[in-house]
């Protein structure tokens, strides 16, 4: 999976996304735990990541995985 580093805080997260409305990101207990929108409760997203996800993804920088292989 490749990884993408947040553009608001630096947190480096494993992402790969299957379709344009279907992302799937791997967080590190380090990210989860130092990401200011996780919060106390259950974590629910970032949308400070989300944004750079969208923008790594218009950079060209993420494409569409296409399974098929193994995710690395």
């Amino acid at each position: 999976m490749p990884a993408i580093t947040c553009d608001a805080c630096g947190n480096l997260v494993s992402v790969v996304k299957f379709s344009p409305a279907h992302t799937s990101v791997q967080w590190n207990g380090a990210a989860a735990r130092s990401c200011a929108e996780a919060g106390d409760g259950p974590f629910r997203g970032c949308l400070a990541l989300r944004r750079s996800i969208e923008n790594a993804v218009t950079a060209g920088a993420l494409g569409l995985h296409t399974r098929d292989h193994d995710l690395l």
